[in-house]
C-alpha cells in the first residue's frame, strides 16, 4: 500500500480541469493507498462553518468521505487558503488536522511535513496576514460572517495573491529558501522534509536526507508517494494515459 502527498490544488469549480483530474486521481486511491496527506490549499478558499456552505465542493467532500469509509486515513495540514477546517473534517471524515507543520514517522524515518507558507521568514506582510487569519479570535468570528461575504472577501484576497505571486517569485528564490529551511530541519533530526505552497515540483536526496517539494494541481499535476521505503515525485496525466 502507498502513502500519498498532495498540495495546492486551489480548487474552484467542478468543471475546471484541475478539479476533474484531482477527482479522477483520488477515486483511483480506493484500495491502493492507506494514507492521504493533504498539505494545504486543496481549496481556493475554505474556512470551517458548522455546516458546509460551499456547495461547489460537495463532490470532492463526498469522495473524501468514501475514501475515509473505505479505510484511507486522511491527514490534513492547513494552508493559507484553507484553515479553521471545522467539524466536517474531524468528525465526519475522522481526519487528523494540523494547523501548522507536523512530524510523522514512516518506515522508521522522521518526516517533517508543512504547507510551506511559513518557510520565508522575511515575508513580513504575509506573516502578519497569516497571524490574523489563523488566530483564535478569527476562528470565533467565523459563525458571525455569512458564507457569501466570506467567499467575496476570499475571492478578492485570491485575486490579490495571484497578482503578487509573480512579484514574489522575482524577489525570492523559492527553491533556495526551501532548501535552507529543509537543511535546518535536517540538523534538528528530520530525515525527510515534504512541503507544498511554492508550486515547484522537485525531489532531492543527499546523504540519506530527502527534500520533496510537491508542486501543484494547477499546472504540474504532481504528487508525492511513499512506497516500500522510497519517496518519489510523480505526475498524474489522467486515466488511460
Amino acid at each position: 500500500m502507498r502513502t500519498i502527498f498532495i498540495a495546492d490544488a486551489h480548487l474552484r469549480h467542478e468543471n475546471d480541469r484541475n478539479y476533474r483530474l484531482l477527482m479522477e486521481f483520488l477515486a483511483g486511491l480506493r484500495g491502493t493507498a492507506d494514507t492521504l496527506y493533504i498539505l494545504g490549499d486543496l481549496f481556493e478558499f475554505w474556512i470551517g462553518y458548522d455546516r458546509i456552505p460551499f456547495t461547489h465542493y460537495l463532490p470532492l467532500l463526498e469522495l473524501l468521505r468514501e475514501l475515509a469509509a473505505g479505510g484511507v486515513r486522511l491527514v490534513y495540514l492547513e494552508g493559507n487558503h484553507d484553515f479553521h477546517l471545522g467539524p466536517f473534517f474531524t468528525d465526519t471524515l475522522g481526519a487528523t488536522v494540523y494547523p501548522g507543520p507536523a512530524e510523522v514517522e514512516l518506515g522508521g524515518r522522521r518526516v517533517y511535513l508543512c504547507h510551506g507558507d511559513e518557510v520565508n521568514r522575511r515575508d513580513y506582510p504575509y506573516r502578519l496576514l497569516r497571524f490574523i487569519l489563523h488566530n483564535r479570535l478569527t476562528r470565533a468570528m467565523v459563525p458571525l460572517v455569512p458564507p457569501a461575504v466570506a467567499s467575496w472577501i476570499a475571492d478578492r484576497m485570491a485575486r490579490e495573491s495571484r497578482k503578487q505571486h509573480g512579484e514574489r517569485r522575482q524577489r525570492w528564490d523559492y527553491a533556495a529558501l526551501l532548501r535552507d529551511f529543509a537543511a535546518e530541519r535536517f540538523r534538528e533530526g528530520a530525515d525527510v522534509v515534504v512541503s507544498g505552497h511554492f508550486h515547484l515540483p522537485f525531489l532531492e536526496t543527499s546523504g540519506g536526507k530527502t527534500l520533496l517539494s510537491l508542486g501543484d494541481w494547477l499546472t504540474h499535476f504532481t504528487y508525492g508517494e511513499w512506497e516500500d521505503g522510497v519517496f518519489s515525485l510523480k505526475t498524474y496525466r489522467g486515466a488511460g494515459v
